[in-house]
């Protein structure tokens, strides 16, 4: 939670949800925060949120939430992305992030894919950013800071909250680069013939 006042963005309160409890706990830790800061939902002005990439599940369910809220509050939504906000931080044009599978979601010249560590290694040309062990591991020399966090996002959307540039609630989506492992599954299994059967 960030405080808005002549055009800068000050963090007043951060939390973390625990795994597999993003549900749950979204809409109760909003509550807290606010009444921990004498505050009430009337008092949220926009709502930036992270929409990828990462779990399919959390991007899932935080941007779900995120377009939920605004549109029961009437407010504006922002989202950024996980790359784009790492670069800032990292100080670094090019980012990787593991992405699973030998993968990584990669942003280089402000374009993000899903690439192999062979792909990224052909295009890079300068210092790389990376927050986890796997990527500085895969890539020496690379830049290594601590995972973005809220506050990190709430900085980086700062010049869009200046300039009012908010997103469309209703045609907003998660940024997933890389399809759900469901329809990769379907895919591949309809691809050799087979059925896929894909468990809840």
């Amino acid at each position: 939670m960030a405080r808005w006042s002549d055009g800068a963005v000050s963090l007043i309160a951060l939390t973390e949800l625990a795994g597999k409890t993003y549900a749950a706990q979204f809409v109760p830790k909003i509550h807290e925060l606010l009444k921990a800061q004498n505050s009430g939902p009337q008092d949220l002005k926009a709502i930036v949120v992270v929409n990828g990439p990462g779990s399919f599940t959390g991007v899932r369910i935080g941007v779900s939430s995120a377009k939920a809220l605004a549109e029961a509050l009437g407010i504006p939504l922002l989202a950024v992305s996980r790359l784009a906000v790492l670069a800032q931080k990292a100080a670094t044009d090019a980012v990787a992030l593991d992405a699973g599978r030998g993968e990584f979601y990669f942003r280089g010249q402000s374009r993000e894919a899903l690439l192999t560590l062979k792909e990224i290694r052909k295009q890079l040309s300068g210092a790389l950013g990376v927050c986890e062990e796997i990527a500085e591991h895969a890539f020496p020399g690379t830049v290594l800071v601590e995972p973005p966090d809220a506050g990190d996002a709430l900085v980086f959307a700062t010049p869009r909250l200046q300039a009012k540039d908010f997103d469309d609630v209703a045609t907003l989506d998660g940024n997933y680069i890389r399809r759900p492992d469901a329809e990769f599954s379907a895919r591949q299994g309809n691809r050799s013939g087979r059925a896929a059967v894909v468990k809840a």
